[in-house]
């Protein structure tokens, strides 16, 4: 408004033109902000499938054959990536495909190719040699034998760590590598 109550006809006009420009200006900017927020979101999610179904992937423990290492609950960040570039170790703790019902199974690996494996008065024996086991739970074992056995090349002899009551490759046979879906990283729940 001018003075005397007048109008200034062009100033006016630029005002409510610089204010049509500044809303499209900020309808414009909103716009642009979902999309990227919406691309930002659409990411991580592509993201997060390809870190669980490659990278790493959490998994529940069923049943009691890993106690004492890995309670019955227990939540475990399992390594997907490990088996690509290296073959497995005597003592890594993985996760395959139950053969009798293709459920998860957690197990340790005893005996890798070419190994000869058995229990001999509930004691391991790979290549003939007793396996020291602190992580083992042996109760009732005494008196137990079995094989030995020689495992395939591209396989690995799995066992539970609490050995009588685990149902593993002295049930099912050895398991092939390919078949391993990763190797525990570690522990997510219980904490410890």
């Amino acid at each position: 408004m001018g003075r005397g109550g007048r109008r200034c006809g062009p100033l006016t006009e630029t005002i409510e033109i610089a204010g049509d420009e500044a809303g499209v200006d900020r309808r414009a900017h909103d716009d642009r902000t979902t999309i990227r927020r919406v691309a930002w979101f659409a990411g991580a999610i592509v993201l997060l499938l390809l870190v669980r179904g490659f990278v790493a992937e959490p998994v529940r423990v069923h049943g009691d054959s890993m106690e004492p290492t890995l309670p019955a609950g227990a939540l475990l960040l399992v390594d997907k990536v490990t088996f690509h570039t290296r073959d497995p170790h005597r003592g890594d703790v993985v996760v395959t495909t139950d053969p009798r019902n293709g459920g998860s199974i957690v197990k340790r690996v005893v005996a890798i190719a070419g190994d000869s494996v058995g229990i001999d008065d509930g004691v391991l024996m790979v290549n003939g040699v007793k396996v020291i086991e602190s992580y083992v739970d042996n109760t009732g074992m005494e008196g137990y034998y079995f094989g030995p056995d020689l495992v395939p090349s591209g396989y690995v002899f799995l066992l539970g760590d609490k050995r009588l009551d685990s149902v593993d490759s002295r049930a099912f046979g050895p398991v092939a590598v390919d078949d391993l879906d990763g190797k525990l990283l570690t522990t997510l729940w219980p904490p410890g």
